[in-house]
């Protein structure tokens, strides 16, 4: 979502995403609805301000709502956080794989397997609470045993290991995660230079403080 708003920054068309802490056997579909209400009066005054010119244009916003929408603390403006998946490989033993024969070819299981951990990365916002936490994905690689004659292949198989480690930065209450956490509906402004970052914040801090006031009044 980030990556979307953001390449319509870049083609200068202002731009905001939505993101909601879903939580694996807690969260439902209701919660999804009560996110999306509560969102409305931005993404109303964002389409009123941009059509008369009013809304940030130097920046994009990201919302992240809680797991709790109708629990939460209001809104707060935020920053990035600087967290990161660090990833390493390891060999695994293709024993492990009694229907290596049935894999599908090594470009569409990688593409598979790629797929699946975009789609476990999305919601690994929780587990960065976690001091450590490992999410294995197995993926096939086909190699060439010793010189190329055309014929001769060997398949080797590697675990790609995510390990989500502790935020350092978890001690600042600013940061977009522990906002969300902490039950606040995050709004993170994401320029493309981080040169005017203070005159941003203020200029997004005094938009969102003017939308709410609005929608409150009306």
């Amino acid at each position: 979502a980030v990556a979307a708003a953001r390449e319509a920054l870049i083609c200068g068309v202002p731009s905001l995403c939505l993101s909601f802490d879903w939580k694996k056997d807690v969260s439902g579909e209701s919660d999804l609805k009560n996110a999306a209400d509560l969102c409305l009066p931005l993404i109303s005054a964002a389409v009123r301000d941009i059509e008369r010119g009013k809304f940030p244009e130097s920046c994009l916003l990201n919302i992240e709502i809680p797991s709790s929408p109708l629990a939460n603390k209001g809104f707060k403006l935020t920053r990035q956080s600087l967290w990161r998946s660090p990833l390493s490989w390891k060999a695994v033993s293709a024993n492990r794989h009694p229907a290596a024969g049935q894999y599908l070819s090594n470009q569409q299981s990688l593409g598979i397997k790629l797929a699946q951990l975009s789609r476990d990365a999305s919601a690994a916002g929780a587990a960065r609470r976690l001091n450590s936490h490992r999410k294995n994905v197995e993926i096939e690689s086909v190699g060439i045993a010793g010189k190329f004659n055309g014929q001769q292949t060997v398949k080797k198989y590697f675990r790609l290991e995510q390990l989500l480690e502790k935020e350092t930065e978890k001690a600042d209450d600013n940061l977009d995660f522990k906002a969300v956490e902490d039950g606040y509906v995050a709004v993170t402004p994401l320029s493309l230079s981080s040169t005017d970052q203070s005159k941003i914040e203020t200029e997004v801090s005094s938009w969102i403080s003017a939308a709410l006031g609005r929608e409150q009044r009306n």
